[in-house]
């Protein structure tokens, strides 16, 4: 009778541990990057095997929860950023400035999620950055530079993302059509954009 009894709570606490160990692989368990950290770039992390036919069940289970399209990396690779240069989280308290150059692809953008893979519910309809952005306020994409912050200011030349309700948050940066010699040593390639808190909770501003 033991042995049954113990076969039972061994059994039940291996399909548990089985459970949530495939739900966290999913990102169906807690908060931060939304993708697997197969490929980390200064701290930009990109799941090499999203979009091909060698994703396995959870990389797929995450596209799914977090809204990815799951193009092949020819036609498009996602990265994502959840903290600051210091490893704290990136959060609606505070003013970022982001900044960077060319990217190696053909069109790129950088969209804020808040920590449940969707867009922030504000009205500010400044949710995203991009290449055309840059080319059209900086003059090209060789060097640019946006603010997120929660709220406008009067001085407002610089382009700004809005985190407004977003609470704890991540940036995803989008790069569609990649180069070839970046699909071929994305490390060597990618310079990828730089995360800079500029304050938190109205200090320093």
């Amino acid at each position: 009778m033991k042995s049954i009894l113990l076969w039972f709570i061994c059994s039940i606490l291996g399909l548990a541990i089985g459970a949530i160990s495939a739900l966290f692989m999913a990102g169906l368990l807690f908060v931060g990057p939304k993708l697997g950290g197969t490929l980390v770039i200064d701290g930009w992390a990109s799941d090499w095997s999203i979009g091909s036919e060698t994703a396995n069940p959870y990389v797929r289970a995450r596209v799914a929860r977090h809204g990815l399209l799951a193009l092949q990396k020819e036609e498009a690779v996602y990265f994502t950023k959840a903290t600051d240069p210091s490893g704290d989280p990136l959060r609606e308290a505070c003013t970022y400035r982001v900044e960077g150059s060319s990217l190696p692809a053909t069109w790129w953008s950088i969209t804020l999620y808040d920590a449940q893979s969707r867009l922030p519910m504000n009205t500010d309809s400044r949710l995203s950055f991009d290449k055309t952005q840059a080319e059209f306020a900086f003059g090209g994409d060789v060097a640019w530079r946006f603010d997120v912050r929660a709220n406008a200011i009067a001085d407002d030349s610089l382009p700004w993302v809005s985190s407004r309700a977003a609470g704890e948050f991540d940036l995803m940066l989008r790069l569609y059509r990649p180069t070839a010699d970046f699909l071929d040593d994305p490390v060597s390639v990618l310079e990828p954009p730089q995360i800079i808190r500029l304050s938190c909770d109205g200090e320093g501003e």
